[in-house]
């Protein structure tokens, strides 16, 4: 028995004999003319059902086939047989098979082509005595794509044990191309058969995602669904039609160094993610496959059909966040490819859209969203994908635009046109929403802007309280745009840097040289300001696309961070050489993540003292001044404070991870949400005895995590000692103000008062606290 994936598995490139280039020829020009006559077929005045029946019956016949089989996917979840040539006619519309089943079920659930010579031995098959297919021993199945998804198999049958042809393969699947075209026109089956998302509900309904850009807006849903119809399949001209790929693609990459024009991404990672965005418009492998189609006989629209279902069909199966969105890139391209084919230049035609959108998308591409952005209508963008690491995150976050990912269903329950609220700050989307809803996000932009105005009047006030206690308030960064918001917050400083997104957002490990410019950019944006770097910290739910990560039951607790940079500590020396080099005659502040003894600090402090005593050797030019310090997210690091205090210039808490060890409860668990309270007595004491001993040892202690971020639980903070703390930059005006309404002394003696209380969560306690000491929560 043998076994294929596609056209070729197995086999090396040889260059064909002048015999062998005519063979494939011929069996290109064979293709072509079965083409033609199944699309005279399609023209044909005849019932859906015939016109099935007699395709099946020239496919049969032009491969010589005994059994040719058309399944269509039915209600989401199980395939129809809908015509057949060779299997018994009763089995038309009887015979159906679950997703998963049979061959033909995971051909469907793979997106696989089967390719067997003895198909009864796979330990797949399922037989299905109606059939009469216990006679036939060869098969060759592929699916029928259409939109990224599976939407039918096409199969064909011999008596005798054969492995067909690597060009018998491809004919099948240019084939299975004109039958997912033909489905969606209602060309060949009912369109009320075809398996299309059903539409939108008309009453109100709420979603929830992931919040990626905050923000509030109101709009009406615009679906960026442009799937563009291809209508000309077959060419008998494989030379002009070659000729029209390359003009568009030359179009094309126009098109992409136009936006690299736009003010918009003059500078920053929102330029790197376009200048990756314009490599994949010239990727060699990429068009490669799609001229290999054109000589196969397709039109050039049908050619990059083909190529982009493909990869939607391998994005639909690649578990990898970072290839999966590599893919994205290289889907859009595809979309923006076709649209040069039709004469046109841009995708969105921005003069025909509302005056206030909210773009409604599975994924998008940072060049589709910026493009939207021109008509200057732009709202809001929610997404069924999206992460926070994607690159159209980072545009959108440069852009300023809420944007809301990972909406299930998104684009069947959100209509076009429909009016929509988004709710980006606490990641939930109202659709349809009642007079009163509208009325009240309309108050609520309106209030947001008031607040801004508020905020941006604090910009240049101290941050003190009305006692006069002085608070540290740093900015939490990732990427260099976030270090935009120093200059608006007036923040003090970047109290983390979290140096792996840039990681996370590369194909390949950057070197010295990259990353030594990277961390002298960000110092450069920030001038004089103290920026704290945290060295790599991946693992868990952050992945690098170029390193195998292993499978872990309880990854949170597994090999990452500073487990995985000492286990590999020519990575950890490379960032470090980067950090030093990128602080000649400046400060420089290292952090390590989730230390978990004291030991693995001390080995880790040691690579940076290598790597300092190699640049002193070497004649660069030394750091003004060194600072390092750790996170503290491992509770067991809290037993050896008197050893770790020793060791550190600074301490922060990473408040995400320590509150989740703290109770033992996985913060991505969707039941065990609100089941514990980082305001509960347990927590405050644990942070009030922390805070007394960075005191004492007067090592500085900062708080950078969700905690330190709502004004409430700073209150907290503050209240409990603690004076630093590190946030994003839209949560320091409303932290500012609390603060600078707040007597810290008062609020210091309160606090001692519920330590010992066994109450579950004292938030309601400190929430009435606030009111009747005027504690300015929300303004």
């Amino acid at each position: 028995m043998s076994t294929s994936t596609g056209p070729g598995t197995g086999s090396q490139p040889v260059s064909p004999s002048p015999s062998a280039l005519d063979l494939r020829l011929d069996e290109m020009s064979s293709a072509r003319r079965l083409l033609r006559r199944l699309i005279q077929v399609m023209g044909a005045q005849i019932s859906p059902q015939e016109r099935l029946n007699r395709m099946v019956r020239l496919i049969a016949s032009d491969i010589v086939a005994e059994v040719c089989s058309a399944y269509v996917l039915r209600g989401g979840d199980y395939l129809e047989l809908f015509a057949t040539e060779g299997l018994r006619s009763e089995a038309v519309h009887n015979t159906r098979l679950r997703i998963g089943e049979g061959l033909v079920g995971l051909i469907a659930a793979q997106g696989a082509v089967f390719n067997l010579s003895e198909a009864q031995k796979h330990p797949g098959f399922a037989y299905r005595p109606e059939t009469g297919e216990d006679e036939y021993h060869s098969f060759l199945g592929v699916p029928i794509v259409y939109g990224g998804r599976v939407v039918g198999v096409l199969v064909v049958q011999n008596e005798k044990p054969r492995h067909y042809a690597e060009d018998e393969v491809e004919a099948l699947q240019i084939i299975a191309t004109v039958f997912a075209e033909m489905f969606a026109s209602g060309g060949l089956i009912d369109h009320d058969e075809f398996p299309m998302q059903l539409g939108a509900d008309v009453g109100p309904e709420r979603l929830e995602g992931l919040r990626l850009v905050e923000g509030v807006a109101l709009g009406q849903a615009v679906l960026h669904q442009h799937q563009i119809e291809v209508t000309r399949l077959v060419s008998n001209d494989p030379d002009a039609e070659a000729e029209r790929l390359d003009k568009a693609m030359a179009s094309l990459r126009d098109s992409v160094d136009e936006l690299l024009k736009l003010p918009e991404i003059a500078d920053g990672e929102q330029r790197d993610v376009i200048e990756t965005y314009k490599l994949f418009a010239q990727d060699a492998g990429w068009r490669r496959r799609m001229t290999e189609a054109v000589k196969s006989g397709l039109t050039a629209e049908a050619a990059v059909r083909r190529v982009q279902e493909e990869t939607r069909l391998r994005m639909s199966h690649i578990p990898d966040p970072y290839l999966r969105e590599r893919l994205h890139d290289l889907d859009a391209i595809a979309d923006r490819l076709l649209i040069h084919l039709t004469g046109r230049r841009r995708i969105v035609d921005t003069a025909r859209l509302p005056r206030h959108v909210v773009l409604v998308a599975r994924t998008i591409s940072p060049a589709e969203l910026l493009e939207y952005k021109r008509s200057d209508r732009l709202r809001a963008v929610v997404l069924e994908e999206g992460s926070p690491t994607a690159h159209v995150t980072i545009v959108a976050r440069a852009l300023g635009i809420p944007l809301i990912g990972r909406v299930p269903n998104a684009l069947a329950k959100i209509g076009a046109g429909d009016q929509v609220a988004v709710d980006s700050d606490n990641g939930q989307i109202f659709l349809r929403p009642g007079e009163d809803v509208e009325l009240a996000f309309a108050q609520s932009i309106k209030a947001r802007a008031e607040r801004r105005r508020i905020y941006e009047m604090l910009r240049d006030q101290p941050a003190v309280t009305l006692d006069g206690m002085r608070v540290g308030l740093h900015l939490n960064a990732g990427f260099l745009i976030d270090l935009a918001g120093l200059e608006t917050t007036a923040a003090d400083g970047i109290g983390l840097y979290r140096t792996e997104l840039a990681f996370m957002t590369r194909n390949k490990f950057p070197d010295v040289a990259a990353q030594t410019e990277l961390y002298s950019r960000a110092r450069e944006i920030a001038g004089e300001k103290p920026i704290v770097f945290r060295t790599l910290d991946v693992g868990s739910d952050k992945h690098l696309p170029y390193w195998n990560f292993p499978l872990e039951g309880n990854p949170a607790m597994g090999w990452r961070s500073i487990r995985m940079a000492l286990d590999r500590p020519a990575v950890l020396r490379t960032q470090l050489r980067a950090l030093v080099r990128s602080a000649r005659g400046k400060s420089l502040d290292v952090m390590f993540p989730m230390i978990a003894e004291v030991a693995e600090f001390v080995e880790a402090k040691q690579l940076l003292d290598m790597e300092l005593e190699r640049a002193e050797t070497n004649g660069q030019e030394m750091p003004t001044k060194v600072r390092v310090g750790t996170m503290l997210e491992v509770p067991s690091l809290f037993w050896q404070m008197p050893a770790l205090l020793q060791r550190v210039d600074f301490l922060s808490v990473g408040s995400n991870d320590l509150m989740q060890f703290l109770f033992a409860c996985d913060r991505g668990n969707p039941d065990l949400v609100g089941r514990y309270d980082v305001l509960s007595p347990s927590v405050l004491c644990f942070l009030t005895e922390l805070v007394e001993r960075c005191r004492v040892a007067g090592v500085s202690l900062s708080i950078c995590g969700e905690i330190a971020s709502k004004p409430l639980e700073a209150m907290v903070l503050i209240g409990l000692g603690v004076r630093n703390l590190s946030m994003t930059p839209s949560d320091v005006g409303p932290v500012k103000a609390m603060l600078r309404s707040l007597r810290c002394g008062r609020l210091s003696t309160y606090l001692r008062q519920l330590l010992d209380l066994p109450d579950r969560s004292l938030r309601v306690r400190l929430q009435n606290y606030a009111l009747d000491h005027g504690v300015q929560l929300h303004i």
